[in-house]
């Protein structure tokens, strides 16, 4: 990516508002959003007046920043909602940001956050923070330099959405809202076909070992490949094969090798552990793992791997049926909490499919898994595996948490679900039972503790450190960036008042020998309404960069690093 414009990032002393000067581009060059382009057009297409073309003038051109509409149905009385839990209000936006501190000038490539950002059409308000349409941030790094900029994902539920403003999928929470009984009959048969369910992808966004891009939802209609360079929706991730389902793993496992999936079974009661080949969109089943109990599978948004095997955990936390064909939510949305059904830990090869063990554990409850590996013995004989998550106390709180209102009307009071750093170890010995307890006092990060990274390079080995959000009480969503040191069972918090930081994402240093040697990057949403990209050193866990938006960005889920090649 080349650099040959030099626009500044300056700050407008009268209305405060931050504005970016660049060079004039030719029109051929209006509506792109590109890292490329030689200068650095900042397309602006606000959400009802679809296309907005900053106007031209000689010898430089004059973006102004996103601004609210006059209105926003997100605002009660003179009070606005927390920038974090506010929709975006564009769907493009690209822009240089001044950089305070210093960027490492190894750190080359493209950090890209994905999360729901736009909670709302037209007056009508979401109800949970997973429903949002899809918004894809993009912070390109070159030469101590950073490119910033924003695009919504164009899925189908997100275009249908905006041409009829009203919901037309059903995602997390939301149904569309039926004209009449026959209209609501169709519509529950296209929800057994999967044509109604969303293809939303908002949850996650991985770069495949052929180089594609793809951003990921639980649907498996919602996999879109996404133009990393431009942020552009390029289209539908067409999985090849026959292996059926509607859903699977939000979070897969993903290397320059392969790419491992669950695929939950809502039929027979159970899991495929699938492997698909870099170049290929065809999915091979590994094997299949049974459920221990229970009429359907526990949720599975996330799962563990080890050298040699692959983790499954079956959690009480189940996908119930009767929920998911209601019109309004329960308190567990697609779930139903079956504590008498207990919880397992399954244990699968990844050569042979084979089940090497499945064990009785505590009951837990975790969205993320963090690492796993293979503990061995003296003689190098593997004789556990221990398996680590962020995990809520068995606690199914922390969904309802998740509701907007509940995130938006924060009055001061500590309401946040406690969690820990939750640790299994499964034997290989044959024994029936695991064991689940916490690795690290809680108190060492607030009891809280969710959206974890670790150095890629450390996936399914034994390791050290994990970055993720934990807490500074009272709050009601994680609000501190934490660097745990497992081996010293201690942590370090970074902490910004009012702050809601999204999820830390670890970048190694190319040729580093310390597993913390590296930067951690994070997208900050300030209470006052603006945000900034943050760049922590790795080890020191010290603040070495900030760069500020010239809008505040809402919150955003999981990201992936795209090396400049």
């Amino acid at each position: 990516m080349a650099f040959t414009a030099s626009p500044a990032l300056i700050r407008n002393p009268i209305s405060k508002q931050n504005v970016v000067v660049c060079d004039m581009l030719d029109n051929t060059c209006r509506d792109k959003f590109s890292f490329r382009n030689k200068g650095i057009y900042k397309g602006q297409r606000n959400l009802q007046d679809h296309l907005t073309v900053a106007n031209a003038v000689s010898p430089s051109c004059v973006i102004v920043p996103p601004q609210p509409p006059e209105k926003r149905s997100e605002t009660t009385g003179d009070h606005q909602h927390h920038v974090a839990w506010t929709s975006i209000h564009q769907e493009r936006w690209e822009g240089e940001l001044l950089v305070q501190g210093h960027i490492p000038l190894w750190l080359k490539g493209t950090y890209l956050r994905n999360g729901p950002g736009m909670w709302n059409i037209g007056d009508y308000n979401f109800r949970h923070l997973f429903d949002g349409y899809a918004t894809l941030v993009g912070l390109h790094f070159e030469d101590g330099r950073l490119i910033a900029g924003h695009r919504q994902v164009e899925s189908q539920a997100y275009q249908a959405a905006m041409k009829n403003q009203k919901i037309c999928y059903r995602e997390f929470s939301e149904v569309p809202k039926a004209e009449n009984f026959l209209a609501y009959v169709g519509e529950l048969a296209s929800l057994f076909s999967g044509s109604s369910l969303t293809d939303n992808a908002n949850t996650g966004v991985v770069k495949l070992g052929d180089g594609r891009v793809v951003c990921l939802t639980e649907t498996q209609k919602g996999s879109i490949v996404i133009d990393p360079d431009t942020l552009e929706t390029i289209g539908k991730f067409e999985y090849s094969d026959s292996l059926g389902g509607l859903i699977h793993s939000a979070h897969p496992i993903v290397t320059d090798k392969e790419f491992l999936t669950l695929i939950p079974d809502l039929i027979k009661p159970g899991y495929m552990v699938a492997r698909m080949e870099p170049g290929s969109n065809e999915r091979k089943v590994i094997g299949r793992v049974d459920c221990r109990a229970g009429t359907s599978p526990g949720w599975v948004h996330s799962f563990p791997v080890t050298q040699h095997y692959v983790i499954v955990p079956e959690m009480p936390l189940r996908y119930c049926a009767q929920n998911l064909l209601r019109a309004e939510p329960t308190p567990l949305y697609k779930f139903q909490w079956h504590p008498e059904s207990k919880a397992f830990m399954h244990v699968m090869c990844k050569t042979s499919g084979k089940i090497v063990a499945s064990v009785n554990v505590p009951l837990f409850v975790t969205f993320h898994f963090i690492n796993a590996y293979e503990e061995e013995d003296e003689d190098g004989r593997v004789t556990a595996v221990i398996a680590d998550c962020c995990e809520h106390n068995s606690n199914t709180d922390i969904l309802d948490k998740l509701k907007l209102q509940n995130l938006r009307s924060f009055n001061g009071k500590d309401v946040l679900p406690d969690a820990r750093v939750g640790r299994f170890r499964i034997p290989l010995d044959g024994s029936p039972y695991g064991t689940l307890e916490a690795e690290l006092d809680p108190n060492e990060h607030g009891k809280g503790m969710d959206m974890c990274s670790i150095n890629p390079n450390y996936l399914g080995l034994k390791y050290r450190y994990a970055y993720a959000c934990g807490a500074q009480r009272p709050c009601n969503f994680p609000n501190t960036l934490t660097k745990i040191d497992l081996q010293s069972e201690r942590a370090k918090n970074w902490y910004e008042e009012g702050a809601v930081p999204s999820e830390p994402f670890f970048v190694p240093r190319p040729g580093a020998t310390e597993e913390d040697d590296g930067v951690v990057i994070s997208i900050i949403s300030e209470k006052n309404g603006e945000g900034y990209a943050l760049v922590l050193d790795g080890s020191t866990f010290e603040e070495i960069a900030t760069a500020k938006f010239p809008y505040g960005l809402p919150y955003g889920l999981h990201g992936c690093w795209v090396p400049k090649q």
